[in-house]
């Protein structure tokens, strides 16, 4: 995909996908995979209104091997079946693992691989730089995920030094804000030469700035609010929908917070709520505990109070799969 259309298609609300898991043995369940892409995108998550990223944070990538992390992804864009753009997730500590994820995700048709500096070891910029030109050559769009709070956190001349490289095309962005408005002096420098993803919440200033797209949990239980705040953005109806953020997003992750306490891990709000509402969700593999019965009844009465509607029943029509669909191939 050309650069300029990779990042033309890269625009409204970048969808985390969560990994279901069967309760018996907790392999991968690509039926109800499927199923909720399927959902996703009859509900509106479609080119030109989002992105979807598989085996991502939310997505329990840290939990899966090397195959489960192919197939999950191979499920999502053949259930996606060209309607929506697919990024793959390729967090690693290797090179060469980053290489074999990035041929794969050229061979089953992503459109792009998000990538993050390599953790554990305290990295250098010129080390993520040369991480990143391993893969410099892929046809695959390249997404930079600054993942300050588990590894290198990217100074502004890193960001130049990857602009030189032409599939790089996204910026999915965040900051610890310890200097002078950091978020603001990148997205503002390098808003025409990346598609910026808001990773931070702050979508009011990320879009007035130019940033093309948004990252909001609530998109997997809840897409049509996400869609609509999506669209105030576009109209520049800043003031409705910054409250409209606080008024859902706000209350979300103060739960989120009171569940950190407890576990760790980045999808096990995002799966109660899915299955609150009537969506096939499930727990998250180990290390994440199972604390969906601690916090059940606080998250049913979160979404009473945002108004979800059918709470309990499904919000939406989820076109089911047969197996022979949602296997991996």
């Amino acid at each position: 995909m050309h650069p300029d259309i990779a990042q033309s298609h890269m625009t409204g609300c970048y969808v985390t996908v969560p990994t279901p898991f069967r309760d018996d043995d907790l392999s991968v369940d690509f039926i109800a995979l499927g199923n909720h892409v399927n959902y996703l995108v009859a509900e509106g998550v479609v080119t030109g209104a989002g992105t979807l990223l598989a085996c991502g944070a939310a997505g329990d990538f840290s939990t899966l091997t090397f195959d489960e992390r192919v197939e999950v992804t191979t499920v999502v864009i053949d259930s996606a079946a060209g309607r929506v753009p697919i990024a793959m997730g390729a967090q690693t500590s290797s090179t060469r693992e980053l290489v074999a994820l990035a041929r794969t995700a050229e061979r089953i048709g992503a459109q792009y691989l998000q990538v993050s500096p390599p953790f554990y070891f305290n990295h250098s910029e010129d080390d993520f730089v040369e991480f990143v030109e391993a893969v410099a050559d892929i046809d695959v769009g390249i997404i930079v995920y600054n993942t300050y709070w588990t590894s290198l956190g990217l100074s502004g001349g890193a960001v130049e030094r990857l602009a030189r490289l032409e599939n790089v095309v996204g910026l999915k962005w965040s900051t610890p804000d310890t200097g002078f408005m950091e978020f603001e002096q990148v997205l503002s420098t390098f808003a025409e030469r990346f598609a910026f993803i808001d990773n931070q919440l702050r979508f009011v200033t990320s879009h007035i700035l130019g940033a093309r797209a948004i990252e909001v949990h609530v998109s997997n239980f809840w897409p049509r609010w996400a869609l609509d705040l999506w669209s105030l953005l576009e109209a520049g109806e800043y003031e409705r929908a910054q409250r409209e953020l606080v008024r859902v997003a706000m209350p979300f992750m103060k739960l989120w917070q009171e569940m950190e306490q407890f576990t760790s891990g980045d999808g096990y709000l995002d799966k109660l709520c899915m299955e609150l509402v009537g969506l096939g969700s499930s727990r998250c593999r180990p290390p994440t505990r199972d604390i969906r019965d601690q916090f059940r009844d606080r998250a049913a009465d979160m979404l009473r109070e945002l108004g979800i509607p059918n709470l309990g029943i499904g919000h939406g029509a989820v076109v089911a799969l047969d197996s022979a669909t949602a296997t991996p191939g």
